[in-house]
């Protein structure tokens, strides 16, 4: 998860969605889908099983390892599956060797919706307290790993039930290769986000399009909380308070505070303004601590022993609840 720049919300109109609990007697009552039970161990065991391939540094083996792995995984669980290639350029001008990851079900149905995250980890713990680990690099258990091991919990179901909706998952690559704190260099925001800023320009399917997407980032750490991110609540607010609303309902108002936080500079933003779709960021964010985010963040601390099943059910129950249950009328 990149380096993020915090800023004051501004308020904006909200979208011409139907909002949650404003029925009239006209309305037809919405009908409740249950969701399948979100496997939460089944979730810690994917983000096992990342960690364990090390680093996933692009241009390593790892990397390369991890990539087979998540595509397998994802055809497994019945997905329709492309990689999409790319060799960016890092912010000191490495070419990277990237791969965006896709998973679609529902293929033919033009009522999407797009959940993703990164799968790649960060090549510098620049965050570390010790100055001698600041070119190591992360496990990313959490800042990467935690997202893509819900997403692939949430795939596992679609296999097994239906989801009715059209659903892409998509992994990016090299979210976290900005620039390093230790760099003399200058300094540009958009060396963070490569992969989502390739897909935004260069999608997989032409002129793809989705309802609305939601970013999970950071969502596996003990007593993590998720407040509304600003950029989400200005260009999606419609689907904020859905996915709030629904966390609170399944009885998760303490992960999903009820809260602006500040905005972060993340993969929704390039998915926002380079495809127009509404997007939110579901991130753990730490209004007291100094950068916002956890202790582990950009660290070498960034291991399973921050991985918190309840954590993985409370966000991917939510995810699935939000899904099973989308109606796209207006």
């Amino acid at each position: 998860m990149c380096v993020k720049l915090i800023y004051l919300f501004c308020m904006v109109s909200l979208l011409g969605c139907k909002q949650p609990g404003n029925t009239t007697a006209g309305d037809v009552q919405e009908k409740v889908t249950a969701a399948p039970a979100f496997n939460a161990d089944s979730a810690y065991a994917c983000i096992e099983k990342q960690v364990a391939f090390g680093p996933r540094v692009p241009n390593t083996e790892a990397h390369r390892a991890c990539a087979a792995y998540l595509a397998s995984e994802l055809k497994r669980f019945g997905a329709e599956v492309k990689v999409q290639e790319a060799t960016l350029k890092a912010y000191d001008g490495t070419p990277l060797q990237a791969q965006n990851i896709i998973g679609s079900y529902n293929p033919g149905n033009k009522s999407r919706v797009l959940l993703f995250a990164h799968w790649d980890s960060r090549p510098y713990a620049d965050h570390d307290p010790d100055p001698a680990n600041h070119r190591t690099p992360v496990l990313a258990a959490d800042d990467g790993g935690s997202g893509v091991g819900v997403l692939l919990e949430a795939a596992r179901q679609f296999g097994l039930k239906n989801p009715g909706v059209g659903v892409d998952i998509l992994f990016f690559d090299a979210e976290d290769y900005g620039t390093p704190e230790f760099h003399t260099g200058p300094y540009t925001e958009n060396s963070w986000c490569l992969g989502s800023q390739f897909w935004a320009k260069n999608p997989h399917e032409p002129g793809y399009k989705a309802d609305f997407g939601i970013l999970l980032d950071m969502v596996g750490a003990r007593n993590a909380v998720f407040f509304k991110e600003s950029t989400s609540m200005r260009y999606a607010p419609a689907i904020v308070e859905k996915v709030w609303t629904t966390a609170r309902n399944l009885g998760y108002g303490r992960y999903f505070i009820n809260a602006r936080g500040g905005g972060i500079t993340d993969d929704h933003e390039y998915v926002i303004k380079g495809r127009n779709i509404p997007c939110i960021d579901i991130i753990n964010y730490d209004p007291e601590s100094e950068n916002g985010f956890a202790p582990h963040w950009h660290t070498v601390n960034d291991s399973m022993a921050n991985i918190d099943r309840e954590t993985l059910k409370a966000v991917g129950q939510t995810v699935l609840e939000v899904v099973y249950n989308y109606d796209n009328r207006k």
